[in-house]
């Protein structure tokens, strides 16, 4: 199973850590590859450009992933005005990352980009065989069917989610608290003691 390829695709910075951060940190630790496209920089967010983006780096760090890919000229919050171009972005990092699992956005979400996003990897991935979409705080309504135990990665995806610090002091919803919550609920789900959800896609039972 170790050396696959894995692409998360996350809207903004963060989005990834918070969605599918501690299955990250696995993949890493068995060995594949994995890479991380964020489509907009959080312009529109608290912090300016250049420290959202070094926050970005000092999350993937944390989760020990080195290939850290971001889109251009696309503008926080109008991410649905350019969905061809995003369809394409994604596209061509399939193809240079030839990633086997996606993760990236449910598209049932109350933030646009979260759902522009969503729905242009659907396009842009309808090939791969493994696509799994998580759930942001602004999801409207999210069933997950997939989980994967995060009880030894808990503690480094919320490290990771604390490199975001412009996030972190501005918003109640990315608190670490909330996300030990969160994964302790979908941990119920599959009964184990954390766990993150995803709705799959699609997904290749391995047997």
């Amino acid at each position: 199973m170790a050396g696959r390829s894995v692409l998360a695709i996350g809207a903004h910075p963060d989005d990834i850590e918070l969605g599918c951060g501690g299955a990250i940190v696995r993949h890493v630790a068995a060995g594949d590859e994995v890479a991380m496209l964020i489509i907009t920089k959080g312009e529109v967010g608290p912090g300016d450009t250049p420290l959202r983006v070094y926050e970005q780096e000092r999350a993937c760090a944390t989760l020990g992933v080195q290939n850290l890919l971001w889109g251009t000229d696309i503008g926080d919050c109008r991410v649905s005005l350019h969905e061809l171009d995003v369809v394409h972005l994604i596209e061509r990092t399939l193809q240079e990352t030839r990633a086997s699992i996606v993760y990236t956005h449910a598209h049932n979400d109350s933030h646009q980009d979260h759902r522009a996003v969503g729905l242009c990897t659907m396009g842009a991935a309808r090939k791969v065989t493994n696509l799994l979409a998580y759930g942001a705080p602004s999801v409207i309504q999210f069933t997950p069917t997939v989980f994967v135990d995060i009880t030894d990665t808990l503690e480094k995806k919320i490290e990771a989610l604390l490199c975001h610090k412009t996030q972190v002091q501005a918003s109640e919803m990315v608190q670490p608290s909330r996300v030990r919550s969160s994964a302790e609920h979908y941990g119920h789900w599959c009964r184990r003691p954390f766990a993150e959800g995803f709705e799959p896609v699609r997904y290749e039972l391995e047997v």
